[in-house]
This record gives C-alpha cells, structure tokens and sequence, in this order.
C-alpha cells in the first residue's frame, strides 16, 4: 500500500506535466527534468498519450520504468507494462489529486535494508520528512502485479503476484481489496486486506482495514486503522494468530520464535515510527500460558526489546521440538532440561524482560512464584534477581551466559534454602521417608545454551546441608545390612528416628560431581558415601555405607550401591563373600555435626 501511494506521486508529478504540454512537444525533457526532480531515474519505453481536454485529463503510458532512489543500491523499483492514470487539476473548493490509477503488467522490486532504508519510501529516511502527505488515489487497480520483496529490516523475503482493485466487473466503486499469494519466507502464503473506500478516504479521518494471512499451517488474521492515512509509520491494530507450531508464524512475520504444539495468541500492536508496542498478549500452547506486554524499538542497527510478561502455568514439555511434533526421538529421560536458547537472538539485540509465574515445570520438577529480570546487552545474557519457591524452600540467584564466544560460556550461582526434604519424590497419600529442611549452594561455570549443556561441561562446587530432619529408622538401618533392618522393612515399621546432620559435598569437574564429603548421622547409625555423579548422562555412581553405633547380628559388611539417574534411581548391593558377620560391636560414633556444618558454611 506504502509502494502504491509513493508511486502514485512520482507517476502523477510527471503526468501533470506532460498533460499541459501535450503528449508531442518535449516529451524526454519532461521526463528528464522530473526524473531529476524526484531523484530516480524514469524511463517511458513504450507510447505516451495524453488527453487534456477535460475537468479530468488522462495520461496513458507504455513500459514505464522507474529506477531506485539514491539511498539505496541501483536497480529498478517497478516496471509498468502499461500505465493509466485520471488527474484532477486543482480549482475552486477541492484541490489536485489522482482520480484513478490502473497499472498492468506490473513488476515490483522492493527492498529494505538492516537500517530500515527503502526503495519504496517517498524521501531519504536519514534527513527526516514523513509520508503523511502523499496523495490519496481515489481509485486503483492493478491486477496479478509480479512482486519481489526482500526486506532485511523485518526479516521478509517474498515472491508472488499481487492484486488491488477497488471496482468490481461492473465498474462500481466498492472497498479496495488487495489479494496475494506465493513464497514467503520459503512457504507458500496467501493473504488478504480489506479496506475503507479510497473514494471516502481523508488525511483527516482514520483509515480502517482488515487483513488474514495463511502459511504452513499457521494463520494471522486482524483489524486495525491508519490514524493518520497514509502515513504507514503511524499503525494501530489487534490480531489473533493459531496453528500447530508458534515458530510458524516466522513465515508470517519475520519474527523469530520457539517451537510449541497448537497455539493461540492474540493481543494488540501499535506503530510510532521506529517504536512497535504489542499489548494484552495472550498466548496459550499445551497448558502452558503467557501474558502480558512488549516494545521494540529499531531505530538503530541493533533492535531494543522490553517486556513484562507473567504466567500461570509454564511447562518444558509444551515447548521445543518434540513438543511440536518435528522430533522422533522418544522423550528424554534426562531431569535437566535441554531446551535451547537462541543464539542468534542473543547476539543480534538488546532486551530487557521482566517475568513472573505462578508454577513453572521443568522436566519433572515444578517451581512456584519465579521471578526474574532477564537483560541482553550485546550478545550477554545476564538473569539476576532470579527467585523461586522449590520444594517448599526458596531458590535464588543469578545467571550469566555469555554469547560472544563461538559456544556460550555459562556461570551460575545458585542458592537453595530450606527445601523441604519430605516433599522430594513423595505421592500427596504416602508417608516421607525422610524429613528436614535442606540447604544448598551450587557456584559453577560452563558452556553451551541449556541447563543440561552447561552442567555437561560444569566446573566449580555443589554443597548441600540438612542440619537436622528425621529419617526412617528401617531405611537408616538397612545401610548397614543387619537383621534388624531387615525385620524393620519386613514389618513395614515407619518410624522415623533423629537425623542429627547431613553433608554432601561434591567438586565439579568437567561436567562429573566427586564427592569431596558425603555423611549423613542417625542416632542409631553413621552413614557415609562415596562416589560420582556423570552429569553428561546424569548418571549416578554413589557407594553408601551404614556404620552402626551398637551391638548388630548377622551383619552383611556390603556397601550399598546407588546406581541409575537423577531421574530415575536405582538401589543394589555389593556382592561380596566374606562379608557376612554374626556379631558386630558397632563401635561408630557421633559425627561432629557443628564442625562439619560450619565447615559448609564457610564455604563460597
């Protein structure tokens, strides 16, 4: 619409002249001269008539080239096969304009480059001056023009044939109609708008129009108004968009975002120059949902994001490729999530985001009341305050990931404080094996754009603390394999006996957790560990074993194994020959929890 509007102007400035002088007298000297005025060179290949003996003169032209301006490369804008436009010359009560325009056998070649300079646009962008004044043509037609679009600005490449018309086959005016259809960004689309009457329309009174899109599945349709026609700088609209996958709407809009199942969203945007508003976003995929605002501001090389968003509920699993069906691969067992941040959006803007929800699943762990203000500043991604409630406990900490390097360099700081330990892993009906309130800090560095990524490659420390709690007195015996654990576990006994302290302490080596310090003291029993944790797989390699602190019969002196996942443990004894014993003093003692625990706490 911006493209026919400007054009109007340049063909208009021209054909006024021509008109007046008549169609046989100096013909190339008015072209020259106004191809001169305007700044783009126009050439008029074919026939060039005239009539201007009329209220209404008419001016009929034949391959009609005009060249590109001067602020962007050289090459054509369009190519007119044949050109007819009605002029209305200024008098007394109503002024000169365009009473119709009809082109055939049209080509168009718009172009826009990274800084928003166009081929398409009336003067330099870089001196300022608007479009608002361009002349209203009052009636259009342009049937299956060939048109070409590459638009670096909004990251939009079509090709396809376009169609204005504001007659029907009778000849009566009636709203203009602009249809589409071909390649958009690589996908075939078709799109639609309808608009007021160019007839009624006024630089005075807003310009209403509606539009609906289709590609790949995916379709965006809306309302909205020039304010101030036609200057196209100036947009305000509300849209609704659905389909199967969201990362489809780039074939819509240029917009780059993730894979999701069958979505829907709707919201309002509003245009101001360089300035793009989008308000009461509501997005939706799986049981996962999205509200709340944006800004983006391109006035310069490197577009600025705003935005305040707030969920209620946020899954992993409604997200990402296997969420949009595009993955053959079957669900991953692993705990830590592998979704991945975009890179590339990372390096090629600036952000700042504000979020909230009330529940956030990632992977099989739910959080509750996330915080997080997120920033971008060229190419580092940086989330601090970030807060949550995990567990019953409070999670805080900050995030920085570092996308300047050619594989993103991650360091994180983690703090967890009293996690309730009896709701880890527990079904609402069953009693908890074990009780207290956990605390934890993980100070690590590592690379890549997952969490899984990162803890892959992590180095640095993971220390975890219960001061005091309450265990199961059958599962607390059974570490040290005795005939009273066994009867404990027979008899489904739920007593839960003092937990005095618990420490794990675990150096991070490339991705792999040694256990620097691993105890746990019950009253009855001192329990100690050894071993690794494979973050890679998440694989566990822990051996426990239980000391008792009093006399025990028929003791199995075996460590017991803690094998399989994070996500899925295992348990399994040692096996081992001689390691059977009738008696056993139990001579373990107290673990000195105090020291143990300020030792922790003096840590990092």
């Amino acid at each position: 619409m911006w493209t026919l509007a400007v054009l109007s102007v340049l063909i208009a400035s021209v054909a006024i002249l021509v008109a007046a002088v008549d169609s046989g007298h100096c013909r190339e000297w008015v072209i020259r001269f106004f191809a001169l005025r305007i700044g783009r060179p126009i050439e008029v290949e074919g026939a060039l008539e005239a009539h201007i003996w009329s209220l209404n003169p008419q001016v009929i032209a034949e391959r009609v080239t005009i060249g590109n301006p001067p602020w962007m490369p050289s090459g054509r804008t369009a190519e007119i096969g044949k050109l007819s436009i009605v002029i209305k010359l200024h008098g007394f009560g109503h002024a000169s304009g365009i009473v119709g325009l009809n082109m055939e056998a049209t080509k168009l070649y718009l172009q826009r480059d990274p800084q928003g300079r166009a081929n398409w646009q009336l003067t330099d962008p870089s001196k300022g001056g608007g479009e608002e004044n361009v002349p209203i043509v009052r009636s259009l037609s342009m049937p299956n023009a060939h048109v070409v679009l590459e638009d670096a600005l909004r990251h939009l490449s079509f090709q396809g044939t376009v169609s204005a018309m504001d007659v029907n086959a009778a000849g009566t005016v009636q709203p203009l109609r602009i249809d589409g259809a071909g390649q958009l960004n690589g996908k075939p689309v078709s799109f639609e708008i309808s608009a007021d009457s160019l007839v009624a329309a006024s630089h005075q009174s807003p310009y209403h129009f509606t539009f609906a899109e289709h590609s790949s599945g995916s379709k965006l349709e809306g309302r909205g108004l020039l304010p101030r026609p036609f200057d196209f700088n100036l947009l305000d609209a509300t849209f609704e968009a659905a389909g199967l996958d969201l990362k489809d709407l780039y074939f819509l809009t240029g917009v780059t975002l993730i894979d999701t199942g069958s979505f829907h969203l709707s919201g309002k945007v509003s245009r101001r120059g360089a300035i793009t508003t989008f308000s009461d976003l509501a997005a939706s995929t799986g049981q996962s949902d999205l509200r709340g605002g944006l800004s983006i501001n391109s006035s310069s090389g490197r577009p600025r994001l705003d935005a305040d968003l707030s969920s209620e509920t946020l899954r992993s699993r409604d997200l990402g490729a296997r969420a949009a069906g595009r993955s053959s691969e079957p669900e991953s067992p692993l705990l830590l999530s592998d979704a991945k941040l975009s890179i590339n959006v990372l390096r090629r803007g600036e952000a700042a985001v504000n979020f909230r929800a009330h529940r956030v699943d990632v992977g099989r762990l739910a959080v509750h009341e996330v915080s997080a203000k997120a920033r971008i500043d060229h190419g580092v991604f940086t989330v601090s305050p970030l807060s949550a409630e995990v567990l019953g406990g409070t999670a805080t900490g900050h995030l920085k990931l570092d996308a300047r390097k050619e594989v993103p360099a991650a360091d994180v700081d983690l703090k967890i404080t009293d996690l309730q330990l009896a709701q880890v892993g527990r079904k609402a009906s069953q009693d908890p094996s074990i009780a207290g309130l956990l605390q934890a800090r993980v100070t690590i560095t590592g690379a890549g754009s997952s969490v899984h990524q990162v803890a892959a490659s992590a180095n640095g420390t993971v220390r975890v603390q219960v001061p005091h709690g309450e265990i199961r007195e059958s599962f607390a015996e059974l570490t040290g394999i005795d005939w009273r654990g066994l009867g404990l576990l027979l008899s489904h006994n739920k007593v839960q006996i003092p937990l005095r302290c618990a420490i794990a302490d675990f150096k991070a080596d490339a991705g792999t957790l040694t256990a620097q310090s691993l105890i746990a003291d019950t009253e009855p029993v001192l329990i100690s560990g050894e071993g690794r944790i494979h973050l890679d797989s998440e694989a566990l390699d822990l051996t426990i074993r239980g000391h008792p602190k009093s006399l025990r019969l028929f003791r199995l002196r075996a460590p017991v194994l803690l094998r399989g996942t994070l996500g899925h443990p295992s348990i399994a004894i040692q096996e081992s020959k001689s390691a059977l014993v009738i008696v056993d003093p139990g001579r373990a003692k107290d673990a000195n929890c105090a020291a143990l625990l300020a030792e922790e706490n003096s840590g990092p």
